[in-house]
């Protein structure tokens, strides 16, 4: 049997601070990003945050005032202080900005060039 842990390995994890809103519905929290992947992100629970809340999120990182990356999530994880998201739909410009963001973070390109091959192969 394959690790169910095996999916996030692929992925590096990428610590950065951004402006981070989660919403869903008409409810909007502010966020505090403590990483992210290519598949998803790490936020430190807000502190009006209700257990009950599950499903899929719109998540907002401003990464300047021009740049922003948006996707869907799925809340995947919940831990005391951190939830974890998979993220499930992201806009070519958002991947295009995160792409990139991961790209200045990576040792090298073909680290980069690995994790774009097990992206599309999930």
């Amino acid at each position: 049997m394959s690790d169910p842990n095996s999916n996030r390995r692929k992925f590096k994890r990428i610590d950065f601070d951004a402006d981070t809103t989660l919403s869903q519905g008409s409810t909007v929290w502010s966020a505090h990003l403590i990483d992210l992947s290519l598949k998803g992100l790490l936020l430190q629970r807000p502190g009006n945050w209700d257990d009950s809340n599950e499903g899929i999120f719109r998540i907002d990182i401003r990464l300047a005032a021009n740049a922003h990356v948006e996707m869907d999530a799925e809340l995947v994880h919940r831990e005391k202080d951190h939830l974890g998201f998979k993220c499930l739909h992201i806009g070519l410009e958002s991947i295009q900005h995160l792409r990139r963001l991961i790209e200045l973070n990576l040792a090298d390109s073909a680290e980069l060039e690995r994790e774009l091959g097990a992206l599309i192969e999930l």
